[in-house]
């Protein structure tokens, strides 16, 4: 069994046996059990919905950064949210004699004294597992650019594991070292490494080349990768490790490559377009309050216009009116086309706005509308759109599904300001139209929540 089934494993059985241990204890303290009678088979809901909550924001992967304070939030309201669908399905879906119907503090306070309890020995196993390890590295073969590309992209999205760039042969080598300083290697010397222990080998990436890897390169990593070193194509380490396709594999026919299976299914889109529907509804409903008293607060500041509309190009590239609550002064003549940070357009009420995605409300009448979905890539503006269409390869193909309110992008990259962070946000745009799921979907919900309650937003 490699290390990352083992991780996954050994979570959700501390997950399982701690989730009956805090339920029984709580029932027990509540008085409404006895010390000799112990809850398991009413217990298997719960345990799903957390286990499931859990799932979606990698909690039983050991690449997660389990120290990091936003895993800390996200682990906390992925637990809450196990404990809103188990008391949801315990009193509206469970028919009456359900042993946990006798007390809703019972379920409330257990997932309560669980969020610390499953964070606790998360963090510690985590800590346990780094010193065990030792610096796991990852082994780069290709050329000396690419390998620079490689390790710059590391960098830049927080993994801290170390790169080791390697070339086919010495007689390839050319004088060559990163910003880091370490120079390209021949994969034989790496290869010397590995197998006398001086270093510990997450994973290998291949640079993809239309050239056949020679026998001595190949056959050590197909006997490392059965004995649970795993080998990604450069390609499918961007889909495992980062979530998001990378555009230099993207030409005209790269649609009709494999996946795509639940995106292109009718029953999918309608399943999808009924939830949008009634979850539209429901947040209207919930959401009017806030958005009328966001609406007056927007008045009163500059008695200016309270909401604000702008042409968006839709699913299909079809136009549509994107309305949202009014966050900045009106634009002048040819202003930047961004908003930048500290950006002095901005109102004070519209601060506060934009940090807590309330102007972002008014958008469930477009998607009640048809024109957007509760989640998908960002609707853009049409005049931006002209300009990434040419600069950007293949940038249409995020049209082929409704934009969003959120999206996969926008909860793993921040605001983009530039063509450069458009073009990152397209490869996470991709992945999503790619690997469409209602999970998927469950996870960016989460995700979402996190960014709204410690005020991320732009």
């Amino acid at each position: 069994m490699t290390r990352r089934r083992q991780v996954r494993v050994k979570f959700v059985v501390l997950d399982i046996v701690a989730a009956i241990v805090v339920f029984n204890l709580v029932a027990l303290l509540r008085g409404l059990s006895a010390a000799d009678h112990l809850l398991v088979t009413p217990l298997l809901a719960p345990m799903a919905m957390l286990m499931f909550a859990v799932h979606l924001i990698d909690g039983y992967k050991a690449r997660t950064d389990m120290l990091s304070v936003d895993y800390t939030s996200q682990h906390t309201i992925a637990v809450l949210g196990a404990m809103i669908g188990t008391l949801m399905l315990t009193y509206v879906f469970v028919p009456a004699g359900y042993e946990l119907q006798s007390s809703r503090l019972v379920i409330a306070l257990s997932f309560l004294v669980l969020i610390p309890v499953t964070l606790g020995y998360r963090r510690i196993f985590y800590l346990r597992a780094q010193a065990a390890w030792g610096e796991r590295c990852i082994v780069f073969l290709g050329d000396a650019a690419s390998a620079e590309h490689f390790r710059s992209e590391c960098r830049n999205l927080g993994m801290t594991q170390r790169v080791i760039a390697t070339v086919v042969s010495a007689e390839s080598l050319a004088p060559f070292s990163g910003a880091d300083g370490e120079p390209v290697r021949p994969f034989q010397d790496v290869l010397r490494d590995v197998e006398e222990g001086r270093i510990e080998v997450e994973a290998f990436v291949l640079r993809e080349t239309a050239r056949e890897l020679p026998s001595e390169v190949s056959r050590p990593l197909v006997q490392l990768y059965f004995a649970g070193v795993p080998t990604f194509t450069l390609e499918l380490f961007h889909e495992v490790y980062w979530q998001k396709i990378p555009l230099y594999r993207l030409n005209q026919i790269w649609l009709f490559q494999e996946g795509f299976q639940i995106a292109r299914e009718p029953v999918f889109e309608r399943l999808k377009r009924a939830s949008d529907v009634i979850l539209a509804l429901l947040g209207l409903t919930v959401a009017a309050p806030l958005v009328a008293l966001g609406a007056v607060a927007v008045w009163l500041e500059d008695r200016g216009p309270a909401f604000f509309a702008q042409t968006r190009i839709g699913r299909n590239h079809q136009p549509f009116r994107l309305v949202k609550l009014r966050t900045m002064r009106p634009v002048k003549g040819n202003e930047d086309l961004y908003t930048r940070p500290g950006d002095a357009r901005i109102t004070r009420v519209g601060g506060f706005l934009r940090a807590t995605r309330i102007d972002e409300l008014p958008q469930l009448w477009n998607v009640l509308h048809g024109e957007m979905s509760l989640i998908g890539p960002r609707a853009e503006w049409d005049r931006l759109v002209q300009r990434y269409e040419t600069e950007i390869p293949c940038y249409h193909f995020r049209h082929l599904v409704r934009p969003g309110i959120t999206g996969w992008a926008q909860v793993n990259y921040p605001y983009g300001a530039s063509v450069e962070d458009t073009t990152r946000k397209l490869e996470y745009d991709l992945y999503y139209i790619r690997h469409f799921s209602f999970v998927l979907d469950a996870s960016i919900v989460l995700k979402t929540i996190h960014i709204m309650l410690f005020g991320k937003g732009r």
